[in-house]
């Protein structure tokens, strides 16, 4: 069990790193930095020797090396194949170990979601940047980092470790059901993120809080939000043209102030309502969606500095793992105290 728990806390943050690493490889325009999937022109690592780089640029003509671009997408392969390896590791633990309360479904379903999520690796690559795979992707990767913290908490040691036990402070009334709603809304934000990350519409909306100088831009909500536009398209840099890309952006802010508003009230519902332990996850709530939305403001103020976009994907994650440990703790805690 220690060894579970060991390779568990490891998969977990390489994983926030990847998602992090991947964020900042998109945003730095180096998803394309090697054209073919898994090498990088044929080779397991960049290729610097003349000869390699003149080979790599006759079979790919299109795509002459950019060696800075390449190494950004390889270490994201790099980290991201080590993590699947942890993850297999734990699935393998769990079918030899079954008699010492390690789960076992779960980390069956890590295994078939990493699979799933080095197939987006390679469309994302063999299909051109898709708007599609690569938001998906990066749902993808939300989830296995929302997994695996469902999991290391689920095996954790220690009397009352798996939540407050009989003798600790019982959830407030509702909140399994309020913290499931902010989970639900959560996850749609993040698609909404990926989206606008993807269709390059970050900086659609130039100004703050108005959009375009309007509180109300003119939309195009059915050519933004068409998910498939077919293959043999190169979405490098974006497709959409400028209306629907405002629509996409607007509605990206929209969703954060729905956001901002939801795990305000739940913050306060845990803050005013709960004690010990769940003020404590109260203001781990308030102070990672402030962090969020401070984020997501200066990233327009800014006009998208790389460091800031990027941390803004941390944000999420971080804001992701937050209501993760919350649910967890207000189900578990619903199964100690029926």
């Amino acid at each position: 069990m220690i060894w579970f728990r060991r390779i568990n806390s490891l998969a977990l943050l390489l994983c926030f790193c990847v998602v992090v690493l991947g964020a900042f490889v998109r945003l730095s325009d180096a998803g394309l930095g090697c054209p073919d999937w898994p090498g990088c022109y044929g080779h397991i690592t960049v290729p610097d020797a003349d000869h390699e780089v003149q080979a790599a640029e006759a079979r790919f003509p299109d795509r002459p090396v950019e060696a800075h671009k390449a190494w950004k997408e390889m270490l994201h392969r790099y980290f991201a194949s080590t993590l699947g390896l942890l993850i297999v590791a734990l699935a393998a633990i769990s079918l030899l170990r079954r008699k010492q309360g390690i789960p076992r479904v779960l980390p069956l379903v890590l295994v078939a979601l990493v699979i799933f999520q080095g197939l987006l690796g390679m469309w994302t690559v063999t299909w051109l940047l898709k708007p599609l795979v690569v938001t998906g992707h990066l749902i993808g990767g939300m989830t296995t980092m929302a997994l695996l913290l469902w999991l290391r908490l689920s095996v954790r040691p220690g009397p009352g470790a798996r939540g407050p036990g009989p003798g600790d402070a019982l959830p407030p009334k509702g909140l399994r059901t309020f913290a499931a709603v902010a989970l639900v809304v959560l996850a749609c934000q993040i698609f909404l993120g990926g989206w606008t990350s993807t269709n390059y519409a970050a900086l659609a909306c130039p100004d703050f809080p108005t959009c375009q100088l309007k509180m109300l831009p003119e939309l195009d909500l059915k050519g933004a939000f068409t998910l498939w536009h077919g293959l043999g398209i190169n979405y490098e840099y974006g497709v959409l043209d400028n209306r629907q890309r405002v629509t996409i952006h607007f509605t990206h802010r929209v969703g954060a102030v729905v956001v901002a508003l939801l795990f305000s009230l739940l913050s306060l519902f845990l803050l005013l309502r709960g004690s010990g332990r769940w003020r404590r996850l109260g203001a781990l709530v308030l102070a990672a969606v402030l962090l969020q939305l401070t984020i997501g403001i200066g990233i327009v103020m800014l006009h998208l500095p790389l460091g800031l976009a990027t941390a803004h994907n941390a944000g999420a994650a971080i804001l992701l793992l937050v209501t993760v440990a919350l649910n967890f703790f207000a189900r578990d805690a619903g199964r100690q105290n029926p």
